[in-house]
């Protein structure tokens, strides 16, 4: 896989790659674990760019509140919802 995108968005997006199947990290969780803790919407920008969902499962990042966030890949936030039904995570 070859990844094109900004230094930051490659840090985050390499990140979720190492998220397990069936956990979930909130943007501030990924934002802290790369370093930038203060950058969760920059992360959540960078997440939304993620150009290979669900092989980098961005699906697996969710806000703070534990509500599901967004997803940009294709079908939306119902596909997102599915994915993680599918990995035993059920969210508000």
């Amino acid at each position: 896989m070859n990844l094109k995108g900004t230094k930051f968005q490659l840090k985050v997006w390499n990140y979720l790659r190492k998220i397990p199947r069936g956990k979930v990290k909130s943007y501030l969780d990924v934002a802290k674990a790369i370093g930038k803790p203060k950058a969760f919407r920059a992360v959540a920008n960078a997440v939304g760019k993620n150009p290979y969902p669900p092989l980098i499962p961005c699906h697996r990042v969710i806000r703070s509140d534990g509500s599901l966030g967004g997803y940009s890949g294709k079908g939306g936030i119902r596909e997102k919802r599915r994915l993680l039904s599918k990995e035993k995570i059920y969210l508000k």
